[in-house]
């Protein structure tokens, strides 16, 4: 199974279901990981880290 048909079965689980409010929510939480992701080596992580 591709990441790209799991994002297509979670946009149309979506638009069937109408949860629009998990949106927002999923698009943090992909920001956040991002971010903990790529600054995982460099010389901010520990000011990454303390924020949580």
């Amino acid at each position: 199974m591709s990441k790209l048909s799991i994002m297509a079965e979670f946009w149309q689980f979506l638009r069937v279901r109408k949860k629009w409010w998990l949106t927002p929510i999923v698009i943090f939480l992909v920001l956040l990981g991002a971010l903990i992701v790529l600054t995982e080596g460099s010389a901010i992580a520990p000011f990454i880290y303390a924020i949580f």
